[in-house]
């Protein structure tokens, strides 16, 4: 299994620059590779939106509300991906989670087979 940490967030100002970072640690065994890893959003009353995702080959995409202002990016080797929030506004107000898809583990000599989680959240709040 897998857990994913997260840390960052909490009340910013508008025009703020946080950070975000999530952490996936196996609980058993090792991580020996995660595929894709992305942060997604959900405000209150709305669906889980995607922000941003980067590829192990570090390929990168946004959704077109954040471009331009967010930075996605990741170090495979501390399987630890980040997001730079930069001139944040009010409407980005929401939970943020980090995703791991396709994560391979492998545990007592066997390789398990790949599988997604979620981190537990964190909120972000712009206040204006």
């Amino acid at each position: 299994q897998v857990q994913l940490v997260q840390s960052g967030g909490g009340l910013v100002q508008a025009g703020g620059s946080p950070r975000l970072s999530c952490t996936a640690y196996a609980t058993s065994g090792r991580i020996f590779g995660i595929s894709t890893m992305a942060w997604y959003r959900q405000a209150p009353g709305n669906q889980r939106t995607l922000v941003a995702t980067v590829t192990n080959s570090g390929n990168t995409q946004y959704a077109d509300f954040v471009q331009g202002r967010f930075t996605i990016s990741r170090d495979s080797a501390r399987n630890t991906v980040y997001l730079q929030m930069n001139s944040l506004k009010a409407e980005d107000t929401a939970v943020y989670y980090c995703y791991a898809a396709d994560v391979d583990t492998l545990s007592g000599g066997t390789i398990n087979s790949p599988a997604n989680y979620w981190g537990p959240g964190t909120q972000v709040t712009v206040s204006s």
